[in-house]
């Protein structure tokens, strides 16, 4: 295979739409800047699976290195009363950086293989980083090898599980629940790769990049 990484991805507010990036910096807690803000409410983090329109809100990284939605500073009172609208009255943001933001490890991966084969946009399921130059499904084979891009090396871990955000469309902010109901059958429930950072570097898009599987991994 001739793989390379086909896109970057960022969120720097959890739960809302990101930014595509054509470079990014990746320390051993995820892409710099990424998920360093939530939305919160009296019983915890506060997300799209069961407030989806907060899907319609879009943040990135402004200058400063802290994020801006819709083209208005995260802790304004015009992007507070647009969470909101969305996710309830009692909603709020808070800043976080600490490595619990993630749902499960700092980076997902995506290949387009498996993009292609669900058939569907992209953004329903939230990369970080996609890898082009993937044959169909190959992924599931994945988890236990490292994807080597330059001098930065990832740990792919496990297959994630996904969740009701894939459901929503990321334009209209329509919900079509059969679209979980396909993944489940036939994919296990199961879309894209939890990984992990062994060693931090930047990474662009276009960069090559190699699928190796550490001794261990194979038995040696």
């Amino acid at each position: 295979m001739n793989l390379t990484v086909g896109a970057l991805w960022r969120y720097p507010v959890k739960t809302l739409a990101g930014e595509r990036l054509d470079v990014a910096e990746i320390t051993t807690n995820g892409i710099v800047g990424d998920r360093i803000v939530h939305v919160r409410g009296p019983e915890g983090v506060r997300t799209s699976r069961r407030h989806h329109n907060l899907l319609g809100l879009h943040a990135m990284l402004g200058a400063d290195g802290q994020p801006i939605v819709d083209g208005q500073p995260w802790n304004s009172p015009e992007v507070l009363e647009r969470v909101r609208a969305a996710a309830g009255q009692d909603a709020t943001l808070a800043p976080y950086d600490g490595p619990e933001r993630f749902d499960v490890l700092p980076l997902l991966v995506a290949t387009d293989g498996a993009i292609s084969s669900f058939g569907r946009d992209i953004r329903r399921l939230r990369p970080n980083i996609v890898i082009d130059g993937v044959d169909g499904m190959d992924e599931i084979h994945w988890p236990g090898a490292e994807l080597h891009i330059g001098d930065v090396v990832i740990a792919l871990d496990s297959r994630r599980g996904r969740c009701p955000m894939t459901t929503v469309d990321p334009d209209t902010l329509g919900v079509d629940r059969a679209v979980l109901k396909d993944i489940i059958h036939r994919f296990d429930g199961k879309l894209a790769l939890n990984a992990d950072v062994l060693r931090p570097g930047v990474v662009r898009v276009g960069d090559p990049v190699e699928l190796v599987w550490p001794r261990s991994a194979i038995g040696g």
